[in-house]
Order: C-alpha cells, then sequence, then structure tokens
C-alpha cells in the first residue's frame, strides 16, 4: 500500500470507452487553485479495448494511469485507484466532468473545520452551469437514492454547512482513512447507488458528510446506459437499491421495508412492461402461450434483480452483520438526511394503486423514534465563544450521533457548520421556545434559562440542569465593588435561580467531586435527597454526576503563526507565557505581571500574553482588573514589552495556534470560596497542549497538577514564588519533559468522550427523577419512543401533493413548485 502523504489530493478517474473526455477532465484538473506538488492524479483505465491507455500515457503523462484487466465498474474502478493513490483525501471525478478553479480548495478548507467531517459532497452542475445535477441528496424508503432538483434551474441562495446522506461519484471528496476503514466503495453495486451505499455506512458510524457549494463540478451527461438499453440500468437500479437497503438499514425497520420494497420492485417491472398480472389466472382460461411467448424485457430486469439479491444474500448478509454490530447512529437520528422518502421514483397509474397500497399496509414512511433534545446556553455561539457556549455546543456535538439536537444559545448566533440544529432565542421569547419545550422529549440547560422562559419554568419534560459554574459563588468577588443593597442583591438573585434549579431538575451536572460534595449539601437542604432518590439509588449518581469540563481527542495543529514574530515585541525565540481565557475580578494577574517583570531582568527574553480581555457575550463588560493590570504593566515599563494584551477575545478555533506558540500556561488567583469550588477550563487548554503550568493553591485543578506534576502550585500573592515557579518551567528541560509525560497521561480522562460518559449513559434511558412525581410518573426511553403515535396510512392525494409542495418550496422555492406543477398537468394530458 503507497504511503500516505499529509495534504495530498489524489483525484481518481475512471475511463471506460472515453478518453476524449477524460484528457479533457484532466486539463480542467491542471487549471485548478491547488499546488501541483499536492496533487495526484490517477486515471483507471477499465479495459476500454480500444486503445485507451496508449492515448492517455501519451496525452497525460502527468497522470498515474493504472490499467484493469477486465470491466471492474464505477465501484471496483474507484477502488483501484485508490488502491494506487497515496493522498490524505481521495477525491471522484467523473471523467465527462470539469472541475471549477476553488473545486479542491473549498473542499479541503470544508474538511479543516471539523475532524468529525469524513466526506464533502461537491455542487455539480451540468455542463454549462445553469441548471442542477446535484444539490443534495434524498433516499426512498425502498433504497433507491435520488437527486432533488435535478435538472432544475440553479436556485439563487443556498443554505450553508448542511450534512448530507450521500454525495454523487460524479464530484465528491473522502478522508483516505474514512474510505480505508470503510472498505472503499461496494464492488458488488458496480454501477448505480454504490455513492449511495458509501455515504450511508460512513453517516452510520459516526462521520459526518458535509455538502460544499463552493466546490463546483459541471457534469456533461453522456448517458453511457444508452447503447446497453434501458432495461439493465433499471436491473442495476433494482439489484442495488435492495442491497444499499438491506446492508444498512436497522433491524426493526428492515422488517417492514424489506418486503414492502420487493414487493414494489415487482409492481414497476409488471407496470413498466405493460403487462396484465392477472393473464395467469385460472378463472381466465387456458389459452395463454401466445400472451406471454415474450415477456418484456423491463418486467424482467426487476425479476432477475431480485433473483440476484437473492444470489448474493450469504455475502451481503455476512457486511450487514458488520455494518450493524459497528454502526453508532440509529435509523431515526439518519431520518432528516434521508429527505422526502415518500417518494413513488415512477409515474404510472397502476404503479401508483399499487404503491399506495403497500405503504398502507407496511409502515414504511414514518421515521423512526428518536430522542429529542434541547441544549440552552446563554452565551453567544460563533467563532469567538467562552466556556459555557463551548460545553454546550460538545454536549450538543456528542448527543447528537444518536438523538436529534438543537442548541439554543439566548445572546446571539454567527453562521457555524454543525451537525444539529441552532437558533438564537432572546432571552424573554417565550413564545418561540415554547415551540421548542413541546417539541421535545429532555432539555439539558445551563445558566438563568429557567429564570427567563415561562415554559421551561413549567415544563413536565425530563430536565437536565448544567451546574458546572458555581454562579452565586461567583457574584460573590464579581460583585464585590458594587453598592452593598446591588451587591447583596445579585447573590441573592443568582442563589435563588440555582436553588429554583435544583429544585425541579431530574438530573444535574457537575465538574469536579469538590462540587458534588457541596451541591450535594444545597441538594439536602432543599429536600432532594430523600427516600424516594435514595432508595434505588444510595450512591446518588443518578441524581448528580461529576461532568467535567472536556478536551478534544485532537492535537491542537500549528495552522498558522499568530504570536511569535507576528505580535510586535514577541520574537520567535522568546519564552512565552500563556493566559488563556478571560480576566476578571476574581483572578490576580497584579502578582503574575510583577513576577513576570521581576524574571525578565535575568531572562530578558520572557514574555507574558493575556488571551481574552473582551468577553464574547455582549451583556459581559470588560472589568477594572483589565484595565488596572495594564496600567500597572506600564508603570513597570513591561507593557509591550515584556507583558501584552489582546484586544478581544481569540477565536474558538484559533486558539490552538495560541497554545501550540507558548512554552507554558499560567493561572493565578486570590484564596477565596469561588476558588475553592470553580473549575478553570484554561487549564485544560494547557493539558489539551501539554503545557507546563503554574498555578496557584487552592482549586481543582492545583490540586490535580501537584498531585500529578504537571507543574508548580504557589501560595496566592507571593511574588517570589511565583517567579521562581515560572523560571523553573521555562528553564529546566528535565522538570519540563517529565511535566509535559504526565499531563499527556493524565488528560485522558478529560477527553469529551470520557468527561460526558454520565451524561451520554443518562440519555441512553432518560427519566423524572423518582422525587419528581408532581410532573408525572417516571418515564424511561422506551416509553418515551412509545408515546409517540406513528401514521401508518399516507395516501397519495392532497396530503401527499401538499407534503412535496413544501418539500420543493424549502429545496427551490416558487419557480421549481410552479414547474413540477406544469410537468404533472402535462403528463395527465397526455
Amino acid at each position: 500500500m503507497p504511503k500516505i502523504r499529509p495534504g495530498v489530493v489524489s483525484v481518481v478517474l475512471v475511463n471506460f470507452k472515453g478518453a476524449a473526455d477524460t484528457i479533457e477532465a484532466i486539463a480542467h484538473l491542471d487549471r485548478v487553485d491547488w499546488p501541483q506538488e499536492r496533487l495526484e492524479i490517477v486515471v483507471v483505465e477499465n479495459a476500454s479495448g480500444d486503445g485507451s491507455a496508449e492515448l492517455l500515457r501519451a496525452a497525460v503523462p502527468h497522470a498515474k494511469i493504472v490499467v484493469s484487466r477486465s470491466n471492474l465498474g464505477f465501484a471496483g474502478g474507484c477502488n483501484l485507484g485508490v488502491a494506487e493513490s497515496n493522498g490524505e483525501y481521495v477525491a471522484f471525478l467523473n471523467n465527462d466532468a470539469k472541475p471549477d478553479p476553488q473545486w479542491i480548495r473549498a473542499a479541503v478548507e470544508r474538511f479543516s473545520e471539523s475532524p468529525a467531517i469524513g466526506a464533502v459532497a461537491s455542487k455539480v452542475l451540468d455542463w454549462d452551469g445553469n441548471h442542477v445535477d446535484y444539490l443534495g441528496s434524498a433516499l426512498t424508503w425502498f433504497g433507491m437514492g435520488y437527486k432533488p432538483l435535478t435538472a432544475e434551474p440553479v436556485p439563487s441562495a443556498e443554505t450553508p454547512g448542511m450534512d448530507v446522506l450521500f454525495g454523487t461519484g460524479s464530484a465528491m471528496f473522502v478522508r483516505r482513512s474514512v474510505f480505508d476503514a470503510l472498505k472503499g466503495f461496494d464492488e458488488r453495486f458496480f454501477m448505480f447507488f454504490e455513492d449511495v451505499d458509501l455515504g450511508w455506512r460512513l453517516n452510520l458510524l459516526g462521520w459526518r458528510y458535509a455538502y460544499e457549494p463552493r466546490s463546483i463540478a459541471f457534469h456533461k451527461h453522456h448517458a453511457s446506459m444508452n447503447s446497453f438499453g434501458s432495461f439493465k440500468e433499471t436491473y442495476l437500479l433494482e439489484r442495488n437499491a435492495l442491497f444499499a437497503l438491506y446492508k444498512n438499514l436497522g433491524s426493526d425497520a428492515l422488517r417492514e421495508a424489506l418486503p414492502a420494497a420487493m414487493a414494489l420492485s415487482v409492481r414497476r417491472g409488471i407496470a413498466k412492461g405493460k403487462i396484465d398480472s392477472t393473464s395467469l389466472d385460472i378463472r381466465k382460461g387456458s389459452d395463454d402461450s401466445e400472451t406471454h411467448s415474450i415477456f418484456p424485457k423491463d418486467s424482467a430486469a426487476s425479476l432477475f434483480a431480485l433473483d440476484q439479491f437473492v444470489e448474493e444474500l450469504p455475502g451481503l448478509k455476512a457486511s450487514r452483520d458488520e455494518i450493524q454490530a459497528s454502526r453508532v447512529v440509529p435509523d431515526g437520528r439518519l431520518w432528516k438526511l434521508f429527505g422526502l422518502t415518500d417518494a413513488p421514483s415512477f409515474q404510472d397509474d397502476y404503479y401508483l394503486e399499487g404503491y399506495e397500497k403497500i405503504v398502507t399496509a407496511f409502515d414504511v414512511t414514518e421515521p423512526a423514534a428518536v430522542l429529542k433534545v434541547v441544549i440552552v446556553t446563554g452565551d453567544p455561539i460563533g467563532a469567538k465563544m467562552a466556556g459555557p457556549a463551548i460545553r454546550a455546543w460538545n454536549i450538543a456535538l456528542a448527543l447528537s450521533k444518536t438523538h436529534l439536537v438543537t442548541l439554543v444559545t439566548l445572546s446571539g448566533l454567527e453562521p457555524v457548520d454543525a451537525p444539529f440544529d441552532i437558533v438564537h432565542i432572546p432571552a424573554g421569547d417565550d413564545r418561540a421556545f415554547s415551540k421548542l419545550e413541546r417539541w421535545t422529549d429532555v432539555i439539558i440547560f445551563q445558566g438563568h434559562a429557567m429564570a427567563v422562559f415561562d415554559s421551561l419554568r413549567r415544563s413536565k419534560k425530563i430536565l437536565v440542569v448544567d451546574i458546572y459554574d458555581p454562579m452565586h459563588l461567583e457574584q460573590l468577588e464579581q460583585g464585590r465593588e458594587l453598592p452593598a443593597a446591588v451587591w447583596d442583591k445579585q447573590v441573592s438573585d443568582a442563589t435563588a435561580v440555582l436553588n429554583e434549579q435544583l429544585g425541579r431538575g431530574d438530573f444535574f451536572l457537575c465538574a469536579s467531586d469538590r462540587q458534588r460534595q457541596f451541591y450535594l449539601g444545597q441538594l439536602a437542604g432543599l429536600g432532594r435527597i430523600n427516600p424516594a432518590n435514595y432508595a434505588s439509588d444510595p450512591d446518588l449518581l443518578g441524581l448528580i454526576s461529576v461532568v467535567p469540563f472536556g478536551l478534544d481527542r485532537v492535537p491542537p495543529k500549528h495552522v498558522k503563526q499568530v504570536l511569535k514574530s507576528v505580535v510586535p515585541g514577541i520574537g520567535d525565540n522568546d519564552k512565552v507565557i500563556l493566559w488563556s481565557g478571560g480576566l476578571y475580578n476574581w483572578f490576580d494577574p497584579k502578582t503574575l505581571i510583577r513576577a513576570v517583570a521581576a524574571l525578565s531582568v535575568a531572562h530578558p527574553d520572557v514574555r507574558l500574553f493575556f488571551q481574552g480581555t473582551k468577553h464574547p457575550h455582549p451583556g459581559v463588560p470588560e472589568m477594572a482588573v483589565v484595565s488596572e493590570s495594564r496600567q500597572l504593566a506600564s508603570e513597570l515599563g513591561a507593557l509591550e514589552r515584556t507583558v501584552f494584551f489582546n484586544a478581544s477575545w481569540v477565536d474558538y478555533a484559533d486558539r490552538q495556534n495560541f497554545l501550540t506558540e507558548a512554552d507554558a500556561g499560567v493561572s493565578t488567583h486570590f484564596s477565596h470560596i469561588e476558588t475553592t469550588f470553580s473549575f478553570r477550563t484554561r487549564v485544560l487548554d494547557y493539558l489539551w497542549a501539554e503545557l507546563p503550568m503554574v498555578l496557584t493553591k487552592g482549586d481543582y485543578f492545583a490540586e490535580l497538577v501537584e498531585a500529578e506534576n504537571l507543574g508548580i502550585v504557589v501560595d496566592s500573592g507571593d511574588e517570589v514564588q511565583l517567579a521562581a515557579a515560572l523560571e523553573k518551567i521555562l528553564y529546566d528541560p528535565e522538570f519540563i519533559a517529565l511535566a509535559k509525560a504526565n499531563i499527556g497521561r493524565v488528560r485522558e480522562k478529560f477527553f469529551w468522550d470520557n468527561a460526558l460518559a454520565p451524561l451520554v449513559e443518562f440519555m441512553e434511558n432518560p427519566h423524572h427523577a423518582a422525587d419528581q412525581t408532581v410532573r408525572g410518573q417516571s418515564r424511561s426511553h422506551a416509553s418515551l419512543e412509545e408515546s409517540r403515535p406513528r401514521r401508518r396510512v399516507k395516501k397519495h392525494g392532497f396530503r401527499h401533493d401538499l407534503g412535496l409542495v413544501m418539500f420543493y418550496f424549502r429545496n427551490g422555492g416558487l419557480p421549481v413548485i410552479s414547474r413540477k406543477i406544469s410537468r404533472r398537468l402535462r403528463r395527465r394530458l397526455k
């Protein structure tokens, strides 16, 4: 197997009796906006038998020509091409397609947005760019993938950032590691729906298939199957739809869908062949030899497809067992990616009558039950996110793999790519929030959400309360400089908000064992530690569990310079101490500034950088300590020489560049009750980047750092001790190496998948707390599913037409609806 080269894109083209098209496609590839040294072109000559290999070698000598001894079809040809490639990303381009100059760059940029993106689907237009070829995907309940809006004029606006079930094989990208994990395309498909099957399997494993409208290709559409006869295409479509359905659909859904799909395939074949299936009825007499002397090929295609499905069942069964055993995403979670599943795919009165009978008899047109979850954060969602928003985001990310998730922000929303819905509902807009409250099964919230939405306060839904931030203790410090009456009110209001949440919640999340002990005392004072909750859960972990802030498993990557040789005064070889996160009044940056100024006398290359000063939440003002710290640094002659302040806040995705350029992390604070129960999320960034750190004693992380030797812990306010500690973590190679090794071991438990495990486990069987009988009986996840009625009858009359209207309105607007209606009327008038 070739060695994989990071950053390289391998474009695979399959040639079958189309060398002229292939050469033209490669000419366009040579002009894309992508470094040629990071582009590999692989052409699979698929046994054309017309001298194509020689023509290609002469015309495109820079491409790798792989010759197959037999026609492997599109699926096998692509697999062969990938096997001979060595790019980090593999791209598939039809040989009768041409890429836009930004085709590759836009797709690779999309991959960089999230390591969870396993594939990127390009936008595909006709050759002139006037009409749609691929603008998203859909799947019928009987396994046939299709492309909505094909042949329609290109819409003027699109929804950015959407995920899809599959991309079109004519222009798509897949991470090589993901493609290998999926074992490539299933070569049993030969051609048609192999891209549907690949995308379906990719989604089942929890990878995202992102649609990127900036990655554009143009397709000629030679209709290569015409020379073989339409019935052979019908055969492949019918057979491959059953292959895809059988392999990928969950057991519960398959029990209904498979027999219905097989019956529909027969009805479709009979309708296409325009034969009378009652002609063999004994009541019609025995003279039927002439009637059936010629069996229509269109009818035979469906019959043969069914027979070959049976023939392939042993191998398909093995594939199905492997897919279903490894899947992490349930059918209900994927249903929204299926699009309009109730699509007959063939217009014929006899066929549609049969279709209606089948969907009436079998439960195939409604989605499988799936848990609906609303997550609420008070912070804004966007490029710049603070702790609460980051935590809510990662909870949404984890739960969206198996549940339908909507993330609600009360403070503002920027366009952002996500595999879940995000909405902005201003605090107090209870009408908007009440719609979500009625829709959801579980509400997870943090902060003041219960205080600003009456529908949440009155809700009988399962409530998960995230109290990782003890805001009443925080207010003791944040309001210290306010008038006494105001300070007292802020603390009492925060306490009242927390008490209401603690009195109403079904399950609570805190950040550390220290916090858990503290909150257990508060819960006891509110009467929540009672026989009902204790009877079956004596350790009360089912009532309140430790769910700390987490870390991405993917380590930080240095993408661009942000500090050294960028910020005036910070050089390439300087030693940078990073203060990650914001500056608040309960921290002690002044002692730190004095210590760094003193250390710089012996070590003039030391630099301190405060990463965040202006909080991204518009309601959080710049605190007094920021200006006071600037003033102190100026007085010491250290401002913009040794001590530097970022003017605003670092983008969430960009913080990795600051961390990877830093040499050490630091957090200093005063000794008080807020410190005792705080959970400094900035320290997690230091763990993520393996930065040795210096922390003030008294909080959870200081205890961890000291116990595990991850850095140095110092007394609060001790400038001399702090300077000595900073010198050691910056200039002692042996200590630095030891601390980094220990950090690499300890941080494992803080990765998001481990940190969120108690919440994920609770969400597998969400239920009301035992003592919350006032809000109804405790319900399990199973009973939630059983409580949702499913419609078994969906007629193809007015209700079906109305559904189509809404579908096409969302995906193309009024012009598309008008054209669809006109075409239907023309068909009926013929």
